[in-house]
């Protein structure tokens, strides 16, 4: 019997043959059992089996981007495909063995999915900064007014060749261009399609200033953008454009809805509820909505969609309804879903199809079709069908802020709501409308607390920092923006068409107003942003493997979920801030100081980067200079500073200037210090102690952060350690948007190094 051979102990071998093959007979049999309880726990866990399919297929798309050349990615498919037909092939009455090879089939897919993706938006990238003059055609316009710029997409036409009289190569400009125009340099009449003669100054897509920062060159290579840069005047409309009717119309309805609002704040906001335009939202109102965890309501997303369905759905509902006729003879639900349906996607392509609508219009069609059979239409198997769709039409999404944001939020708000103990707590029955209130409150409250918990790490992990108080904020925010706002702004525009809309924008703008005012508040709150350095990619990882077990299980081994993300948490928390960040092109440098502030190597450093270097060292506060710290020293082309970590005193020099530094005075401040930075290419003679960080090396490497060993309870120990040293670009890196830059780059340091060794070769 099976539950004989679990439990009792084996009595078939002899006394005297007690021994190796008893343990082992021993072992066997507890396999077996193991094994047993497994399917018994899979046979339970039945239902929820398929929500792990779009999770294992996230995982190979991971991993694919976690994983750096192409033969990893092959080991990776050989290695999932082999277990898939091993599992195939030892368990065919097995639920065990079918879903460990359903799980592995499906990473393998991921990742040869995100590679074919990959491959198929192949394009060209520019390699290096140029300035050209062209003709190019108008793909897409986004103003932004609270910035004085317009950013355009351009598909180059032609190179135009300069009128300087010198014979120069033309160069070669990539299918598609990011510009920054300014406002007073915009020509009139631009407009999608208008074919525009300008130059610019173009760049690679930029790639992290410092390791954890944002990705752009990643997004830029799926999006197909090949160069970004500014335009400057004069530009020219060569050819009238034909704009499209959903552009134009989005443009309109952008500045009618600006100007009603009362422009400002409160327009702007007014204008992204409706049109997912933030340009015209002013810069500290934006940051004000980010420190208070309201951010989400100005991305057209879920919210935004549901409300806009769920209004169309009631109005086709009532009309439709007074008619007896009508209402006797079609099933109005079904007509107000289709309704709802074309309403979803009629907005979708008006506020211009990006990934986080098209997500939340997919989700919706989702809803609508499990209503229309008549099935529950908010369960996790919607969500994970909706997850599925995504993945498979954009992969790369999967690496950005908005699809684990968004689906994160969503599958917290369902599991938390389908636990039984909480269905038992919020269950309608009878009792005072004072209770029933307070139980609703509370139940509000709880699920805003969970939301906020799920989205603490991914805030973390993406932005270095957020919200503390986000949960209380959205709790008074998201039903004032769903409930007040967006249905006083949509009768505003309704009535307009009329000639009536006055009073219903003067409520928007009184209820705008209130948003931000809540926003204000709690961004102002001491300690409402939560910073955190850049956190390790494997304690991110333990910490969504943890929360997806946690979520998507029934039975209560779910709880062994906490054990991943407790570590994961620790594990982030525990990692200490970089003491050193130096970007990519080696200008800026930022040093912590004993005060555990963030130190600018240079007094003039642009505010983006002074941000950047301020999130990547788990700080909120304005970085400080080190030419007014104590431990400092420091001239107009050289700064010495200072750094003393578990015992041990880093002494850094870095160049701060253009100018050439006496070549003498140069090399003994370089044999006096640790570590080495600089812009420029330093003479060999220039030899640190530790490390020198020059051109060469930040073409190989890419930004830099430096963690020196910390204090521990053995001196000796940290005395002795090597600084932790994490890069931005690593040599074996083939990811398509990182290894043409890699190949330009060692190009030109190794003809850089033949100039230097035989000039003679090069004097023409």
């Amino acid at each position: 019997m099976a539950g004989s051979a679990c439990s009792a102990p084996s009595t078939r071998f002899p006394a005297l043959q007690i021994g190796v093959r008893w343990r082992l007979s021993q072992f066997f049999i507890a396999g077996r059992c193991l094994a047993r309880a497994f399917e018994r726990w899979l046979e339970a866990e039945r239902d929820q089996l398929p929500l792990w399919l779009p999770v294992m297929l996230g995982g190979g798309i991971a991993a694919w981007f976690f994983l750096r050349d192409s033969a990893d990615w092959q080991i990776a498919i050989l290695i999932s495909l082999t277990i898939a037909l091993g599992c195939a092939a030892a368990g065919r009455h097995g639920r065990a063995a079918r879903s460990i090879g359903v799980a592995a089939l499906t990473v393998a897919v991921g990742i040869g999915l995100i590679w074919w993706r990959s491959d198929r938006v192949t394009h060209a990238v520019l390699l290096r900064p140029t300035i050209a003059t062209f003709v190019a055609r108008v793909e897409r316009i986004e103003p932004l007014p609270a910035r004085e710029l317009v950013r355009l997409r351009l598909a180059p036409l032609a190179v135009v060749p300069r009128d300087d009289g010198r014979d120069r190569p033309l160069p070669a400009l990539p299918r598609h261009l990011r510009i920054n125009l300014a406002t007073a340099d915009v020509p009139v009449g631009l407009a999608s399609g208008a074919v525009l003669r300008l130059s610019a100054r173009l760049m690679p897509p930029p790639e992290p200033a410092v390791p954890g920062a944002y990705d752009y060159a990643r997004t830029a290579w799926f999006d197909g953008i090949g160069a970004t840069g500014r335009g400057f005047a004069p530009v020219t409309v060569v050819e009238p454009g034909r704009p499209w009717i959903l552009p134009g119309l989005r443009a309109r309805l952008s500045d009618h809805i600006q100007t009603q609002a009362g422009g400002g704040g409160a327009g702007g906001i007014a204008a992204a509820l409706a049109t997912g335009d933030q340009g015209s939202i002013p810069l500290e109102d934006t940051e004000a909505m980010r420190r208070s965890g309201l951010a989400h309501l100005l991305s057209v997303s879920g919210l935004h969609i549901t409300a806009a369905v769920a209004a169309t759905m009631i109005l086709v509902t009532r009309l439709l309804a007074l008619s007896p006729w009508l209402a006797l003879r079609w099933r109005l639900p079904l007509v107000a879903g289709a309704a709802g349906a074309l309403v979803a996607i009629g907005y979708t392509m008006l506020t211009g199809a990006e990934v986080p609508t098209i997500r939340s219009c997919v989700a919706a069609l989702c809803v609508l079709l499990a209503l229309a059979l008549g099935r529950e239409a908010l369960t996790l198997r919607l969500v994970a069908a909706g997850a599925l769709v995504v993945l498979v039409l954009y992969p790369e999404s999967l690496a950005g802020p908005s699809f684990q944001l968004s689906f994160a939020a969503v599958v917290s708000i369902i599991a938390w709501n389908d636990h039984p103990g909480i269905r038992a707590l919020v269950a309608p029955r009878e009792e005072p409308r004072r209770t029933r209130v307070a139980r609703s409150v509370g139940s509000l409250l709880m699920t805003g607390l969970v939301v906020e918990a799920a989205l603490l790490p991914i805030s973390l992990y993406h932005f270095q920092k957020a919200g503390v108080h986000g949960a209380v904020a959205n709790i008074c925010a998201i039903p004032l923006t769903t409930f007040v706002v967006m249905p006083l702004e949509a009768a505003a525009l309704l009535f307009d068409t009329m000639g009536l809309g006055a009073p219903f924008w003067w409520a928007t703008r009184l209820s705008l107003d209130l948003l931000l005012w809540i926003a204000r508040t709690t961004a102002a709150i001491p300690g409402s942003v939560a910073p955190l350095p850049a956190m390790p990619d494997g304690a991110y990882a333990a910490m969504a493997i943890g929360g997806l077990w946690i979520a998507l299980w029934r039975t209560r081994w779910r709880r062994l979920g906490i054990v991943p993300f407790v570590i994961g948490a620790g594990w982030a928390i525990s990692t200490p801030a970089p003491d050193l960040l130096v970007t990519g092109d080696g200008r800026h440098v930022a040093i912590r100081t004993q005060g555990g502030e963030v130190a600018l190597l240079r007094d003039r450093t642009g505010d983006y980067t002074a941000d950047i270097l301020a999130q990547g060292g788990g700080v909120t506060g304005l970085p400080v200079l080190w030419s007014d710290q104590r431990d400092a020293r420091c001239s107009r082309d050289l700064c010495m500073a200072v750094r003393t970590v578990g015992g041990r005193r880093w002494t850094v020099l870095g160049t701060r200037s253009a100018y050439t530094v006496p070549l003498e005075d140069l090399v003994r401040a370089c044999a006096a210090a640790d570590i080495v930075i600089s812009d420029r290419w330093l003479p060999r003679r220039c030899s640190p102690r530790w490390l020198r960080l020059d051109r060469t090396t930040f073409r190989r490497t890419g930004g830099v952060a430096i963690t020196f060993p910390p204090s521990t309870v053995w001196p000796t120990i940290a005395a002795r350690a090597s600084p932790a040293v994490l890069t931005v670009r690593h040599p074996e890196d083939s990811h398509p948007w990182i290894a043409p830059l890699v190949m330009e780059r060692e190009t030109r340091v190794r003809r850089h190094r033949s100039r230097r060794a035989h000039p003679e070769k090069h004097q023409s």
